[in-house]
């Protein structure tokens, strides 16, 4: 009977990444970047949020990142890491802040079906609410340039271009295998450029490009998809684990490349 309470709680910690990411991890704790947790308030809510700082002698443009749907884990913030290593500024906020048992975040969720059945029930309302307070914070820190950015991956890919169609002014948006809008109404508010990134094996997502390709184009918004051969779903995070395939690698390492390419552009 112990053996099996074992294996479970090693099963639920690999689920929710924790032993699955310890290579993250590993680089997180031996970043020499500064790193911090702010909490990031309005009205009666705060949101748990994690910033990278570059190590560099001018402001910095930030990007906003939003998580998974697995919540706010250590690839995320290597993530946030690794931009702050190419000069920007990176905010990882957690948008199950007070949402876990006994108004905990991520971290604090049993498993990870609890973390993917919380996220799936999160208001629009409330994830639009924490990513206008998140863009608000970012365009005031001192170090910053004004430029913000959002980027997300899968659930985040989603949101995040949800969210350029409700806020004005972002420097840009990256789409990383989310699906996007199908109405011209759903779009007609965008006014930055929507950088798209998607896995050749992605079916289930890929399969909505075409109508967002074509509601853009109907209202002459500027989206620009690649995809990726061969590379899955979640290929940002399986390119970059110790095992990873050589298609999601090479996806990885193509989309990074590309997305500082435009980073360094804006």
């Amino acid at each position: 009977m112990m053996l099996r309470l074992v294996f479970a709680f090693a099963l639920v910690a690999m689920l929710s990444g924790g032993a699955a990411q310890d290579w993250a991890k590993k680089r997180l704790d031996g970043s020499p970047r500064h790193q911090e947790w702010v909490d990031i308030k309005y009205g009666d809510r705060i949101v748990k949020s994690f910033v990278v700082y570059p190590e560099v002698s001018q402001k910095a443009t930030v990007v906003v990142l939003i998580h998974e749907i697995m919540g706010l884990t250590d690839w995320v913030m290597s993530v946030a890491d690794q931009l702050a290593e190419h000069g920007y500024i990176a905010i990882a906020p957690d948008f199950l802040s007070g949402m876990a048992p006994n108004g905990g975040r991520t971290t604090d969720f049993e498993d990870l079906g609890k973390i993917r059945e919380a996220i799936s029930g999160l208001s629009p309302s409330q994830i639009t609410a924490d990513l206008n307070a998140v863009c608000d914070y970012a365009a005031k820190i001192p170090a910053a340039n004004g430029k913000v950015a959002v980027a997300g991956f899968c659930w985040g890919g989603t949101q995040t271009f949800n969210f350029a169609s409700m806020r004005k002014g972002l420097a840009a948006a990256f789409v990383f295998y989310g699906t996007g809008p199908t109405t011209e109404e759903a779009v007609a508010e965008i006014d930055c450029t929507v950088y798209g990134f998607y896995g050749g094996n992605d079916a289930r997502v890929n399969a909505t490009i075409p109508e967002t390709e074509k509601v853009m184009i109907g209202k002459r918004k500027t989206f620009v998809p690649v995809i990726y051969d061969g590379a899955g779903h979640g290929f940002m995070r399986a390119g970059e684990q110790p095992d990873a395939q050589p298609a999601n690698k090479e996806a990885r390492d193509a989309a990074w490349k590309r997305w500082l390419d435009i980073l360094s552009k804006l």
